[in-house]
């Protein structure tokens, strides 16, 4: 993300007067630090001031990352792999969650951050993808979740834009979407009028005081002091010098190359809610926005940190789309962009204290980071504000990579 040069005005409320008891810190010293301003750091650090905390964000483009490639997709049951039931429990509780916590946010920021709950359809256009879905909705089923089997033209009378050759399909009524983008704007003005502090520069070293996390260092050479620091850096939380190789998140990234096309008013209603489909082996969706924008995506390719568009991603995306909706083509491309997924060992996110007292975990989503917004901001701020994690992120405590280290550890 690029830098904002260190004379900027910084944005938020941080001049608003505190009266607090910083434990004997020094009283410039916020509570917590929170290193990365997207979703997840910016979920964390409003729901964290919700409850009085002293909170700063250090982040160059608060809002920026991957909220800026993500499509929002709400998919807890259409998403659902084998081996993941663990995550399903979270993905549903977060699910669960944010019809009144896209109402709250709207409230607090005075911002749209459309939120539909339009449903998903994902379907199968040849044998063996029919096959799979087939697998896929007695998975579905056995883990007691509601979705329902359609014939091909079952499917093409709810979007009659599809493809005459789709072969059947599954109905997910409770899979919805959120535009990512409005979604990190509103979390922006919520974190503003909650009276988070935002520091406009990227952290580059974390600060380790008698063997505690206590601040970060700032590329412009900005100290900053907390008693607490998450670590919400996404992909590149993995990255930050001065952390202990015990803590060090195994985050890595992986690619996603995602297109946005514009549906004119004559096209309309292009599509009603989520398509989405396996083709060759391929993953792709297709997300209709409310503002008449339909989001393409999205590969996933495991090549570091590189994020260049390809023409052979381009291409494959328009291609596999073209296979669903024949008349996609008709549409004018408005942008491409790729970003980068965090990725965690077993593809599911690092929340709570780590092996290093003082830092704390909220990366690693993966594909999952817009759904799980909700519930991971109420599991930071309870562990931030009584040192205690929540029972439904236990599982997923950063301290599942070191099997030796203890479950209860100071925060």
């Amino acid at each position: 993300m690029p830098q904002i040069p260190p004379n900027s005005p910084p944005t938020g409320t941080a001049n608003i007067p505190r009266t607090r008891d910083t434990g004997g810190r020094p009283p410039d010293t916020a509570d917590v630090l929170v290193i990365g301003g997207g979703i997840i750091g910016l979920v964390t650090a409003w729901r964290t001031a919700q409850r009085g905390a002293r909170v700063t964000v250090a982040d160059p483009e608060p809002g920026g990352g991957a909220a800026q490639v993500a499509a929002g997709m709400l998919a807890a049951v259409t998403e659902l792999h084998y081996g993941e039931e663990t995550l399903l429990a979270l993905n549903l509780a977060s699910a669960r969650r944010y019809p009144a916590f896209a109402a709250e946010l709207e409230e607090a920021s005075g911002e749209r951050v459309g939120y539909r709950a339009r449903g998903t359809l994902s379907v199968a256009l040849d044998a063996d993808d029919r096959a799979h879905l087939r697998e896929l909705h007695a998975l579905q089923r056995r883990s007691g979740l509601e979705s329902e089997w359609l014939t091909g033209r079952e499917c093409r009378r709810l979007e009659p834009m599809l493809a005459p050759g789709v072969r059947g399909g599954l109905r997910v009524d409770g899979d919805h979407q959120v535009d990512p983008r409005r979604l990190a704007s509103a979390l922006v003005t919520a974190c503003e009028r909650a009276g988070v502090e935002f520091r406009r520069g990227w952290a580059e070293r974390l600060t380790v005081a008698h063997d505690r996390a206590a601040g970060a260092r700032l590329t412009d050479g900005t100290e900053l002091s907390a008693g607490q620091v998450v670590l919400a850096g996404g992909s590149l939380s993995g990255r930050l010098d001065g952390v202990p190789d015990e803590a060090v998140p195994p985050v890595r990234p992986v690619k996603g190359q995602v297109l946005r096309l514009a549906v004119p008013r004559a096209y309309a209603p292009f599509l009603t809610r989520t398509v989405r489909a396996v083709v060759r082996g391929s993953q792709v969706y297709l997300v209709p926005r409310e503002n008449g924008e339909l989001v393409v995506g999205a590969t996933s390719e495991e090549l570091g940190w590189d994020t260049t568009v390809t023409a052979g991603g381009v291409y494959e995306l328009l291609r596999d789309a073209h296979e669903l909706l024949p008349g996609i083509t008709e549409l004018p491309l408005t942008e491409t962009r790729a970003g980068l997924r965090p990725c965690s060992p077993d593809n599911a996110p690092l929340l709570g204290p780590t092996a290093l007292p003082g830092l704390l975990l909220a990366t690693g989503h993966h594909r999952n980071g817009v759904l799980l917004t909700p519930v991971t901001g109420d599991a930071m701020a309870t562990v931030l504000t009584t040192g205690t994690l929540p029972a439904e992120a236990l599982p997923f405590t950063p301290r599942r990579f070191s099997p030796a280290a203890p479950l209860e550890q100071p925060v």
